[in-house]
């Protein structure tokens, strides 16, 4: 056996050990035996991915799982859980066994970049029972604000300067109220932001330039550096393959595909990622907006959805960090976790 790893209330990774484990707020000793063993094989999409693909699971039941590769390295973690992934190397076996306290349907997936179509290695793990039945997630914010997710959001104005937040941030006290609003944040795109802003009269004396700094400000000072941190990780992990590491859509999994343009994205023509170094694309967007892109993913292009993989904290502190590929290397997260 290569690894075991240890998890309560959604998730016990171990094999006949004795852990002290967290379970609503305790802790308690636990012997975890195995019930149930189920041979998984990991293999690159192009030739079947997981095997099997729907693994189904009582509540309170113990199962390992019993992984092999057949071809490269894979890696293992399941949705929404603050778990780390298990690594499945060619030529060994790798087992963990699973314990779920509530039933419901987990998305499964493959954590490393295995090949062009990586994010196609997905699966699911039904778990049944009955249990106190879990509180129901909200409704994403995009479909309660009727967004089109596939309309254009061209910015219709943008800096015509590098933006500098910190300069921005003297004028704080002028701001309107719904300007630090969260609600104000999530709903609505920088460029619109600015443009409401521009119609301020407490502003008029601003020039353009120093209103956008002030937005930038904004932006920077309704995230955290928790959040930045996070987000910054989550984007190297699974984004960076295809949007690059700078956000201009030249990640190595994109290389010679051609450059994206709305219209290719209406024709379904294949292409990189849009290049989220371009402020008239992504400060034209909405976090709300790029929320459901993150949930639903790309229809009809290789942007995969992530809806059930990531946390509604997870969404938020990605896109926090996405966004400051469109402004400029002078843009950084705030030292002290923000109030907002």
């Amino acid at each position: 056996m290569k690894h075991e790893v240890l998890a309560r209330s959604i998730l016990v990774l171990g094999v006949a050990l004795a852990f002290s484990i967290p379970l609503i707020g305790k802790f308690y000793p636990r012997v975890v035996e195995p019930s149930r063993i189920l041979e998984v094989h990991a293999r690159m999409p192009e030739s079947g991915g997981w095997d099997p693909d729907h693994i189904s699971i009582h509540v309170g039941e113990s199962l390992k799982l019993r992984f092999t590769s057949e071809d490269v390295v894979h890696g293992f973690a399941i949705g929404k859980l603050n778990q780390p992934s298990v690594e499945i190397h060619p030529g060994e076996v790798t087992e963990i066994t699973l314990i779920f306290d509530h039933p419901g349907t987990y998305t499964f997936y493959c954590t490393r970049w295995c090949g062009p179509n990586h994010w196609r290695m997905r699966g699911i793990l039904e778990v049944t029972g009955e249990s106190a039945a879990p509180t129901p997630e909200p409704q994403p914010l995009y479909l309660e604000l009727g967004l089109d997710l596939d309309a254009p959001h061209l910015a219709e104005v943008i800096p015509a300067r590098i933006t500098m937040p910190e300069r921005g941030a003297q004028y704080a006290n002028q701001l309107p109220a719904y300007a630090l609003d969260r609600k104000t944040h999530l709903t609505t795109s920088p460029a619109r932001l600015w443009m409401q802003l521009r119609a301020e009269p407490t502003l008029a004396s601003l020039s353009d330039d120093e209103l956008w700094d002030v937005v930038a400000w904004l932006w920077q000072h309704l995230s955290s550096a928790q959040a930045w941190t996070e987000g910054q990780q989550l984007y190297s992990a699974n984004c960076a393959a295809c949007h690059g590491e700078t956000g201009k859509g030249d990640g190595v999994m994109m290389r010679g595909l051609p450059a994206y343009t709305h219209e290719s994205h209406l024709s379904g023509t294949r292409t990189r990622p849009p290049d989220f170094s371009n402020p008239r694309y992504l400060l034209g967007a909405s976090p709300a907006l790029l929320e459901g892109k993150i949930i639903r993913g790309g229809m009809g292009t290789g942007m995969p959805y992530w809806g059930p993989i990531f946390t509604q904290e997870q969404i938020e502190a990605l896109i926090a960090y996405i966004y400051h590929f469109a402004w400029n290397s002078s843009f950084h997260p705030p030292t002290v976790p923000s109030s907002h």
